[in-house]
């Protein structure tokens, strides 16, 4: 599509196709204030982020005709009614994955397999409060090991249970199903919706956006990531963006911990970058944007359409970034393999304990835990 040119709005964007399970289309080692203009959406997580705040624009996106794009998948048809109740005090919790598939586009990435295999390298819950006014969000590090409950793949395969299994290994082992079932094992939690955002889509957003801009409080170099920054401010392309949300040598201990803390501040700075470029008064951004963000999440059946996805976001537009409190499930290292980390019980039950309740989750649930000793702060510009 040319500059000029107008989307038909009769016509549905091209198809996509990315995770494991059935689809329907159109429905480690120890390793300033901003103002009020700058109210942001819920991040889910980075490209889960500007599809959210496009349905929170109100327009634009309701004109284009995307469901063609979008992958969804029957998570409550695969996991059947073995699973948490739904919370009934008006909160909700979203599974939100990252995909590193190494197929097609995101072998040039690097890490991970070369085979196509594809795992979760990351992996966020967002509860949203009742009132949907405030959200937490708990990162899962993928390198915690935990028992993996039984699962059946999209084409039928029995996978059976599994101890001591690294938590990324669920969604490579049964795809988005069994990822879901493992968190919901894992919480006790209900998962009502799932997101899953594939990587080279999310370097393609992040372009489309004009980059996003970010302060770093130290230098951060790691040539697996390729990212190589100075201290101070920068505005981030893509392929720098992707770096920094997955480099893992370049902070702190080397593990997983460290690459989680700077995740998180990525997704507050992305909320503000999509916020301010003011995509209401220029419609073929809007829609290129749209574009990219629909062919990049795959989604649960309930959220498998343009509509459904906008009244999901139009339901958390309330949420400001002050008012969402992120932390990482708490964990401590591996004696017996400083690669790994094993999951704080006692903690992590009050992070859940909180949550299903619909309380903050207390102070108390992350301290003396393993942090991955980051040491470099990266904040919104």
């Amino acid at each position: 599509m040319t500059p000029e040119s107008t989307p038909d709005p009769s016509i549905p964007g091209p198809g996509h196709s990315g995770t494991t399970g059935p689809r329907h289309r159109g429905k480690g080692r120890r390793r300033k204030p901003r103002d009020r203009r700058r109210k942001a959406l819920l991040a889910m997580a980075w490209t889960a982020a500007g599809i959210v705040v496009l349905g929170g624009t109100g327009a634009g996106v309701l004109y284009f005709k995307l469901n063609g794009n979008l992958t969804s998948v029957d998570i409550d048809q695969m996991l059947g009614t073995d699973r948490p109740a739904k919370a009934d005090n008006g909160s909700e919790n979203i599974l939100v994955l990252g995909s590193d598939t190494r197929s097609g586009g995101n072998k040039k990435l690097g890490g991970g397999t070369d085979d196509g295999t594809a795992r979760s390298d990351t992996a966020m819950i967002v509860h949203v409060y009742k009132g949907h006014k405030k959200a937490s969000v708990v990162s899962i590090p993928r390198d915690t090991l935990i028992d993996r409950p039984a699962c059946t793949g999209s084409d039928g395969t029995q996978h059976p249970a599994e101890s001591g299994a690294m938590f990324n290994s669920a969604y490579s082992t049964g795809g988005a199903a069994c990822a879901v079932k493992t968190v919901e094992t894992l919480s006790g939690l209900r998962m009502d919706h799932y997101l899953e955002v594939d990587f080279s889509g999310f370097e393609q957003l992040v372009d489309d956006l004009g980059g996003v801009e970010v302060t770093t409080t130290a230098d951060i170099k790691d040539p697996d990531s390729h990212l190589d920054l100075e201290a101070g401010t920068h505005r981030l392309d893509g392929e720098q963006s992707l770096g920094l949300v997955r480099t893992r040598h370049g902070v702190g201990d080397g593990s997983d911990l460290g690459r989680i803390q700077l995740q998180q501040a990525f997704v507050k700075a992305l909320v503000h970058q999509v916020k301010d470029i003011g995509l209401l008064g220029n419609p073929k951004k809007l829609y290129d944007i749209a574009d990219t963000a629909t062919k990049t999440v795959t989604t649960d059946s309930d959220l498998g359409s343009v509509n459904s996805l906008m009244s999901f976001a139009s339901g958390l537009e309330g949420i400001d970034p002050a008012h969402m409190h992120m932390v990482t499930m708490p964990v401590v290292y591996d004696p017996a393999d400083g690669n790994r980390v094993l999951v704080e019980q006692a903690k992590a039950r009050q992070v859940w304990d909180a949550l299903r309740n619909d309380r903050p989750i207390p102070a108390s649930a992350t301290q003396d835990t393993a942090t991955g000793e980051a040491g470099t702060v990266v904040s919104a510009s």
